[in-house]
């Protein structure tokens, strides 16, 4: 391994990027990656680490640092602590973990294609289609079955991302459209469920407002394993539609001169980004602002020119999501009112930083 700084060299035509990288050869192929970018994932790492084993040592029966790490890593620990960590609380920890993960991923995608900070599944109206759909089967179908819901999820978001895509296509896709038209379109769908919601008893919409809350609370393995395993395969996809996103971001001409379809490209984009906000809607119902702002933190601590850094970006959603139910635990409140709070803010931020840059 060689660390490399991109700079011009007497007599050699190269470009001088002015970050230092890590570059690993072998058999006659190499791998470049960015040192700044690495030494912030292994910091966001460790953050997780720090607050995940707080997380699982705190609550009502409290442990040391030293026994939920026993309790994690030797089966034949105290029953009782291993009965409370792994049982108990390792779920919750682990959906906090995917969920961050998939939000963040999905709100760089969206935040990459609108090339605008406020592009992310919350804001322009995709959250609340998953949401729609999870509440027509609480609601008219009369089941809160998790596969149900889940499919509920993901068909509303579906749905929504194809009215939005149609409703803002004029001869191609422009980002500030795809904005506006999803923020309607949001707003409309917030409406109709809150017209659901009014339409029914109220033990119906209590159950619906419960789960709109969005909590990390009840979950067990059983329904950790499905969603891991659909995670898994939407990165794979986000991975592949990393490329092409990138090249957009320098213009649809110029991506064009490189091969890419700038049209396919963003419908790609589009349906694994819906996918995985559709994902964490159906596991644990709609959690917002972790989108909004984990890929805007992830572009700043590795000062990347673009959100669309995958590994950072993730791991910032996860560090973000576990922090937040932390404190939800604390203050016994769904954890997607703490994100709210704590987004608000940020939101009313990003706003005013943006309109004193414009002025």
């Amino acid at each position: 391994m060689t660390s490399v700084r991109t700079a011009p060299a007497a007599g050699k035509a190269r470009v001088d990027f002015g970050r230092t990288v890590w570059t690993w050869r072998r058999a006659g192929a190499a791998l470049r990656v960015d040192r700044r970018s690495v030494l912030v994932c292994g910091a966001l790492a460790a953050v997780i680490l720090v607050l995940g084993v707080v997380t699982l040592g705190t609550g009502s029966i409290s442990l040391s640092p030293a026994q939920v790490v026993t309790a994690l890593l030797d089966p034949e620990s105290d029953r009782r602590a291993r009965l409370v960590v792994v049982d108990w609380r390792l779920p919750r920890l682990l959906f906090a973990l995917v969920c961050g993960a998939a939000l963040a991923i999905s709100g760089a995608l969206f935040q990459s294609l609108t090339k605008n900070p406020l592009g992310s599944p919350d804001v322009i109206g995709f959250s609340s289609g998953s949401y729609a759909g999870a509440t027509v089967v609480m609601l008219f179908l009369g089941t809160a079955n998790y596969a149900a819901v889940g499919a509920g999820s993901l068909i509303g978001g579906a749905v929504t991302a194809l009215l939005v895509y149609l409703l803002a296509y004029r001869n191609g896709l422009h980002p500030f459209r795809l904005i506006i038209v999803g923020i309607a379109v949001g707003a409309g769908l917030s409406s109709l469920t809150s017209m659901m919601l009014l339409s029914v008893n109220p033990q119906q919409a209590m159950l619906a407002a419960t789960w709109a809350a969005g909590s990390l609370g009840g979950l067990g393995f059983e329904q950790l394993a499905p969603t891991a395993v659909v995670l898994a395969v939407l990165l794979l996809l986000a991975v592949a539609a990393v490329r092409p996103l990138v090249h957009l971001e320098m213009g649809d001409d110029m991506a064009a001169a490189l091969g890419v379809r700038a049209n396919r490209a963003r419908l790609a984009g589009t349906v694994v980004g819906v996918a995985l906000t559709a994902l964490v809607t159906a596991a644990v119902g709609p959690i917002a602002f972790i989108a909004l702002a984990a890929p805007q933190i992830a572009q700043r601590l590795t000062r990347s020119s673009t959100t669309l850094r995958i590994v950072p970006a993730a791991l910032t959603g996860a560090a973000v999501l576990v922090a937040a139910d932390f404190a939800a635990q604390r203050l016994e409140l769904p954890v997607g009112v703490v994100t709210v709070c704590v987004g608000g803010a940020y939101l009313a931020w990003l706003l005013a930083r943006q309109y004193t840059a414009r002025r």
